[in-house]
């Protein structure tokens, strides 16, 4: 029997800075829990890299002319006292 062939996963790279008080407490952070940073930066964004990947729902899009405050669940705001 044949074994299948491994679909070839592509792989981007991302960049970004921290200064050096956050990257200590990064480093402290990941050997109090016993893991990396780069397996607490994936986990941390794991829901926005798995679950968006071929179309967002439309409740997350942002209106930029439309305030929140408007939104239904808010009726229980008072502006004036």
């Amino acid at each position: 029997m044949r074994k299948k062939k491994r679909k070839i996963i592509k792989y981007k790279t991302v960049t970004f800075k921290l200064s050096a008080k956050q990257m200590k407490s990064l480093r402290n952070y990941c050997r109090a829990r016993k893991t990396t940073p780069t397996k607490l930066i994936k986990k941390s964004i794991r829901n926005y890299t798995e679950y968006f990947s071929n179309e967002v729902p439309e409740k997350y899009h942002v209106s930029h002319n439309q305030l929140e405050l408007f939104d239904k669940g808010h009726e229980d705001i008072e502006l004036f006292g």
